[in-house]
């Protein structure tokens, strides 16, 4: 599965000093064969003490872990919405990622330039945010006019979807965004077509290298969603930032262990056991019979597999199983 995050942020914020330091610690690409060769992209491996003990348990010649791929977005600058610098590139490529993580700089430092010529991490997330929120306003605004004949009609879905559109461009017009408004699973399939940048879910990294602890403190009590901290030049907080990003995706690892090899497989949480099987192939969902599962921790406990199986702790689950975090699965097709 590849699902991506883009790293945004205004310029001199930190941002490629962050994404080569991630970079760093890439999964090598013959285990991902998948991915783009592109400078811009990086598949890191998820920090997972599980997969290793599995691997010791399994005696495995290969581990590989789960990854999730970072995407280095040009900076943005503000007037983004309305073409200023690379203002479309920029907006069109944070549309391809599946999550944001955004750089705010808390650090201060008078070789490295502020935009704004100053440093106020909060002002700087108002920029941002408000880029995304005045692109997707265009968004909502141009459905709107074209709707129009549809409602006139009495289509009753287009009567659903202006109520929404309507709700939706109102909260863009206040400045927030748009996933602080709940939806119906009838409204979902709508919204989901507009492709909106303020639904992607948004982890604030705090660039906090060489900063004062009491501007850390404060700005971290304010910001307006999940965060971490991080100093790329020094590489600390690195591996905390990959596991959120991870859980900001919604994403979780499931494991297949034995000698050959040990492996995390990255599927969407809430997934069944056939879709979560379409991770190693394609044709494990039309194929599958059943799964058997135990969970990580009572296997090792258990000792050996065989051991597992007699304490009953191996089940036998069906087309209808939601996937754990966790789970040890062998899929039978």
């Amino acid at each position: 599965m590849s699902l991506s995050i883009g790293i945004v942020g205004l310029p001199n914020v930190g941002k490629s000093t962050l994404f080569n330091a991630l970079t760093k610690q890439s999964v090598p690409a013959e285990n991902y064969p998948f991915c783009t060769i592109d400078p811009s992209v990086g598949v890191v491996a998820v920090p997972d003490e599980r997969l290793d003990k599995l691997s010791v348990f399994s005696k495995s010649a290969k581990t590989v872990p789960a990854a999730v791929e970072f995407v280095d977005i040009a900076g943005l600058v503000k007037g983004a919405a309305e073409g200023q610098g690379l203002g479309n590139k920029f907006l069109s490529h944070i549309r391809e990622v599946d999550a944001i993580a955004e750089v705010v700089r808390v650090f201060e430092d008078k070789d490295i330039i502020h935009v704004a010529g100053k440093v106020s991490p909060l002002d700087d997330i108002s920029v941002i945010n408000l880029e995304l929120v005045l692109a997707d306003l265009e968004t909502v605004s141009k459905r709107l006019a074209n709707i129009g004949k549809d409602v006139r009609a009495g289509k009753k879905e287009a009567v659903i979807e202006k109520a929404l559109l309507e709700r939706l461009q109102k909260i863009l017009e206040a400045g927030r965004l748009t996933s602080s408004e709940p939806v119906s699973e009838v409204e979902k399939p709508f919204v989901r077509q507009l492709h909106l940048l303020t639904q992607k879910p948004i982890l604030y990294v705090l660039n906090t290298s060489e900063a004062n602890p009491n501007v850390v403190e404060t700005v971290r009590a304010s910001i307006p969603g999940p965060s971490v901290e991080i100093d790329p030049i020094f590489g600390t907080g690195l591996p905390k930032l990959i596991t959120k990003a991870f859980e900001t995706l919604g994403l979780i690892t499931y494991f297949t262990t034995g000698e050959d090899e040990t492996r995390g497989w990255t599927i969407k949480r809430g997934w069944t056991a056939p879709e979560a099987g379409t991770a190693i192939h394609g044709d494990f969902k039309e194929k599958f019979v059943r799964a058997e599962v135990v969970e990580w921790d009572k296997l090792l406990a258990a000792g050996s597999y065989p051991a597992a199986r007699e304490k009953g702790l191996v089940r036998t689950e069906g087309k209808e199983y939601v996937v754990k975090d966790g789970d040890v699965i062998e899929f039978k097709i």
